[in-house]
C-alpha cells in the first residue's frame, strides 16, 4: 500500500517530523561540519541513529561534539544495542519483533505461526523510550552541570514493553502461555462474538465480586449459584462449559445492544467493544481527550492526525506547523545560528547546504 501523500509527502516523515525544522547539510564538508558544531553549540540535544563507527568518521560523535558544549546530551537510537554480535547488523521494526520474543507471544495458542504486530510498532516505542532517555539526561545535566550519551534500541525496548511476560520467564522459569480464548480460566476475563459478528472485550479481574451483576444482566440468574460457577475457583475448574453457556448467550444480541444493556444496567465490570482502527479513531472517548487532533497542513488541508497521549495543564501540546520539505527552512536556522545572506549564498554555492 502506497505511503505517498499529496505534494509528494510521505506518510512516515509527516507522522515523525511535525512541528519541526528541516535543513540539508554536507557534513563531508569542512564548513558543513562547522554549521553543525556550531548548532550544538547552542543545542540541548543531539539525536542520530548513525552507527558509532560512521559518526566517528564523520566527526559527529559524542567526543567530538561534547568538545564544543560539553552540557550537550548525546542520544543513539540503535536497532539491537550497540554491544553484542548484532552491533553492526541493519534494524527494521519486524526483525525486531522477531528477536525480542514478541512475534511468539501475540496471537492464540491455537494458531501455530508467529504474529507479526502492527507496522511500525516497536519504531514508534524505540523513539519513545528515546524521549525518556533524553528527558532523564536533562535532568541528571541540570542538576550535575554535563551532558552524556545515552542509547535505546529496537530490541531493548521491545524487550522492555513486555516486562511482565519477561520476568514471568525470568523469575518463575516460563513466559506466560499465548491467550487462548478457548481454555481461558478465568471466563470474565476473555473476548466474545455477538450476534452482528462484531466481537465485545470483557476483562474484569475481581470476578467474584462481579459474577452476579453479569448473569443478572445477561439473564444468566439460573447459573449463578451452579455449583460449576459460583466462585473464581470454580468457574476456573469448569472454564470450558462456562465459555460455551457465555458464547451463546453473546450471540442472541448484537454488540450494540450488549453496550446498551450494560451501560444502561450500570454495570461496572470492565468491559468494551474491540474495535476496528476507524471506529477507535471515531469513537467519543477518543475525540474528546485530544487523541486524535486537527491541524492546518500545507498540502493537505485541515487535516486530522494522531494527537499527543500526555495532557499538559499549563502547557498543553499543540501543532503549530507540518513536517518540513527537503531543506525547507536552511535559510531560516543558518540566520539564526549568525550566518549572513553572502555566507549562506556562498555555502549554496558550494554544495555545503
Amino acid at each position: 500500500e502506497s505511503t505517498q501523500l499529496p505534494g509528494g509527502r510521505v506518510l512516515g516523515f509527516e507522522t515523525a517530523n511535525r512541528n519541526k525544522r528541516g535543513i540539508t547539510l554536507d557534513l563531508k564538508q569542512e564548513k558543513g561540519l562547522q554549521v553543525l558544531y556550531r548548532m550544538v553549540e547552542q543545542a540541548d540535544v543531539f539525536i542520530t541513529n548513525f552507527s558509532g563507527t560512521l559518526a566517528k568518521r564523520l566527526k559527529v560523535d559524542f567526543e567530538t561534539l561534547s568538545r564544543y558544549n560539553p552540557r550537550l546530551v548525546y542520544a543513539r537510537a540503535h536497532g539491537y544495542g550497540s554491544l553484542g554480535p548484532w552491533g553492526d547488523r541493519r534494524a527494521f521494526d519486524p526483525i525486531a519483533q522477531a528477536l525480542s520474543g514478541a512475534m511468539w507471544s501475540a496471537g492464540d495458542r491455537d494458531f501455530k505461526e508467529p504474529i507479526q504486530l502492527m507496522p511500525g510498532l516497536f519504531d514508534q516505542l524505540g523513539a519513545t523510550m528515546l524521549a525518556y532517555g533524553v528527558m532523564a539526561a536533562i535532568i541528571s545535566r541540570d542538576r550535575q552541570g554535563v551532558g552524556q550519551e545515552i542509547e535505546t534500541s529496537l530490541l531493548g525496548s521491545a524487550i522492555h514493553q513486555q516486562a511482565i511476560n519477561v520476568n514471568a520467564a525470568l523469575i518463575q522459569g516460563r513466559p506466560r502461555a499465548r491467550h487462548s480464548r478457548k481454555r481461558a480460566r478465568q471466563p470474565l476475563s476473555n473476548m466474545y462474538q455477538c450476534g452482528d459478528g462484531k466481537w465485545l472485550m470483557l476483562a474484569e479481574p475481581q470476578s467474584d465480586r462481579f459474577w452476579g451483576q453479569l448473569c443478572q444482566v445477561m439473564n444468566l440468574s439460573e447459573i449463578e449459584k451452579d455449583p460449576r460457577f459460583e466462585t473464581a475457583l470454580k468457574r476456573r475448574e469448569s472454564y470450558a462449559e462456562l465459555i460455551e453457556i457465555l458464547n451463546h448467550a453473546f450471540a442472541a444480541r448484537t454488540r450494540d445492544e450488549w453496550l446498551d444493556t450494560f451501560n444502561q444496567a450500570g454495570c461496572e465490570f470492565a468491559y468494551a467493544p474491540i474495535m476496528d482502527l476507524a471506529e477507535t479513531l471515531g469513537s467519543d472517548q477518543v475525540i474528546e481527550n485530544q487523541y486524535v487532533a486537527e491541524m492546518d497542513h500545507p498540502d493537505l488541508g485541515k487535516a486530522r492526525t494522531v494527537g499527543f497521549p500526555v495532557r499538559f495543564s499549563r502547557t498543553p501540546a499543540r501543532i503549530p506547523r507540518a513536517a518540513p520539505q527537503f531543506g525547507q527552512h536552511t535559510e531560516e536556522v543558518l540566520q539564526d545560528l549568525g550566518y549572513s545572506w553572502d555566507d549562506i549564498a556562498e555555502m549554496r554555492g558550494e554544495g555545503v547546504v
